[in-house]
C-alpha cells in the first residue's frame, strides 16, 4: 500500500510542470459599491489596531483588553468607511494634488530624505511598500481627511458667544509666542518637463512683479495660486510661531512688518510667494488668533457623532454586501447587507499573471507617521477625536483647516 502511495506521489510530482499555472486568491469579504475588501485588507486592519494598542503605554490590562475587543470589532467597519470616503472624495472630484506632494515634501523632511530617489529606496526598504502605494496611501489619506472637513466640519456649528466666554474663562490656556501670518501663491513645477521650467519660472516672477506693484495679494492668489487648498482662502495659510518655518524664511518674514511680500522661493515642487498678513506680540494671544483653535475645542465633543451620521448616510447610498462571518459594527439598522451570490463562497482562482496586474488593486491605507504640525497650524484647525469617528485614515481629520506651506518644509 506504502508503494503505491508513494507511486501516485511521484507521479503527481512529475507531472505538476504541465498543470495550468494557477494560484488561489484571498477572498472577498466584501463588497463596496464597485470597490472590494479582502481578507488581506481586514487582516492587516486587525494587525494594525493590535499595533496601535500595544505601543500605548500606561494603560491598565483591563483597558488594554477592552480597546482591543472594540478595536477588532470595529476593524471591518473601519475599512468600509475608508472606502465609502475615498468614493466620496472622488464623486466630488476633489482635486488634492499639491497637498499630497506637501505630505510627501514634510515626509522627506521628517525621515531627512533628500531626492526622491532616496524616497523611493526609503519606501521598499524602510516602508517596504512601492512608491506608488505610497503615494496612492498619501493621495486617499488627505482625500479622506477632505471629504470630512466638508462634509462633516460644516455641519458643526459653535455661536461666537461660546466661543468669546470660553477665551475669557481660559485666558492662561492662549500665552503664546511670537507669530505671524502667511498668505501664499504657489506655482507648481509638478508635471512640467525640462523644457517648460523657464516658463513657469517667468509665470511665478509676473505674479511677484504684480503684487510687488500693488495688485491685491488674496484676489491674485485665488486666481493664480495653484494650490487648491490655500487658494480659494486668498492664500491665507494660518499663523506660524518662531521654530515652525525654514530658518531662513522665519528670518525674513519675523523681521518684517505687515504687507511684506517676499522673492520667489525655490521648493522641489515649484515657486513660492509669501506675503506678511499679520504680525502677533508675545503674550495673551488675541481672540481673533485662537478663534479657530477655541471652535476645535468646543467643536471635538460633537465630532464622532457627527461623522458616524455622515458614514450612515453614505451607507444608505451606497452597495454594500458582507460576506458570512464578518461583521460591519457600523452597519445602518434595517439595510440589508447579505452576501448575494452564495455560489462564489469558494476560493478564486486566476492565473499568476493576473494576481501580479492586481499588485495596482486599491489597498487599506497604512500609517506612515507624519508630523501634525506645529502650534501654528493647530490654532487654524479643528481638532477631531479618532475615538468614535471609526475613520482613522492616517491623520487626524481636519476642518476648515490652514494647510501648512511648502515654506514649512
Amino acid at each position: 500500500m506504502r508503494k503505491t502511495l508513494s507511486l501516485i506521489t511521484l507521479v503527481l510530482l512529475l507531472a505538476s510542470p504541465c498543470l495550468p499555472d494557477v494560484v488561489i486568491v484571498e477572498e472577498i469579504i466584501a463588497k463596496v459599491n464597485g470597490d472590494i475588501v479582502t481578507r488581506s485588507d481586514y487582516e492587516k486592519a486587525l494587525a494594525e489596531v493590535r499595533g496601535s494598542i500595544a505601543a500605548q503605554q500606561g494603560m491598565s490590562e483591563a483597558d488594554r483588553q477592552q480597546a482591543l475587543t472594540e478595536g477588532e470589532r470595529d476593524a471591518l467597519r473601519n475599512v468600509i468607511d475608508e472606502r465609502l470616503l475615498i468614493q466620496r472624495g472622488q464623486d466630488l472630484s476633489m482635486n488634492v494634488e499639491a497637498q499630497v506632494l506637501r505630505q510627501r515634501d514634510e515626509l522627506m523632511r521628517r525621515y531627512e530624505i533628500k531626492t526622491i530617489e532616496e524616497l523611493e529606496t526609503w519606501a521598499t526598504e524602510t516602508a517596504r511598500i512601492p512608491m506608488e502605494d505610497l503615494m496612492e496611501q498619501l493621495r486617499n489619506n488627505v482625500l479622506t481627511q477632505n471629504v470630512l472637513g466638508q462634509e462633516v466640519g460644516s455641519r458643526i456649528t459653535i455661536p461666537r458667544e461660546e466661543i468669546e466666554a470660553y477665551y475669557q474663562e481660559h485666558k492662561e490656556e492662549f500665552m503664546r509666542s511670537e507669530g505671524v501670518r502667511l498668505r501664499e501663491i504657489l506655482i507648481s513645477t509638478e508635471g512640467k518637463s525640462p523644457e517648460e521650467l523657464p516658463d513657469v519660472e517667468k509665470k511665478a516672477q509676473e505674479i511677484l512683479g504684480r503684487v510687488q506693484k500693488g495688485e491685491p495679494f488674496p484676489e491674485m492668489a485665488r486666481r493664480s495660486s495653484e494650490n487648491p487648498a490655500s487658494a480659494p482662502n486668498g492664500g491665507d495659510i494660518g499663523i506660524f510661531r518662531r521654530g515652525q518655518l525654514r530658518k531662513e524664511i522665519e528670518d525674513e518674514v519675523f523681521s518684517q512688518n505687515p504687507g511684506h511680500i517676499t522673492d520667489l522661493i525655490k521648493l522641489p515642487n515649484g515657486y513660492l510667494i509669501l506675503k506678511v498678513d499679520q504680525r502677533y506680540r508675545e503674550g495673551l494671544a488675541e481672540l481673533e488668533e485662537v478663534e479657530q483653535e477655541i471652535h476645535g475645542r468646543l467643536a471635538n465633543p460633537k465630532w464622532g457623532p457627527e461623522v458616524r451620521n455622515f458614514l450612515g448616510e453614505l451607507r444608505k447610498d451606497a452597495y454594500i454586501e458582507i460576506r458570512p462571518g464578518y461583521v460591519d459594527s457600523g452597519a445602518v439598522a434595517g439595510m440589508d447587507t447579505s452576501w448575494s451570490d452564495p455560489a462564489r463562497l469558494a476560493p478564486v482562482t486566476t492565473t499568476r499573471e493576473e494576481v501580479l496586474q492586481r499588485k495596482k488593486d486599491k489597498k487599506l491605507l497604512w500609517v506612515i507617521p507624519l508630523p501634525g504640525g506645529g502650534d501654528e497650524t493647530d490654532e487654524q484647525q479643528t481638532p477631531q477625536p479618532t475615538t468614535g469617528g471609526g475613520v482613522q485614515p492616517g491623520g487626524t481629520p481636519q476642518t476648515g483647516a490652514a494647510p501648512q506651506p511648502g515654506a514649512g518644509g
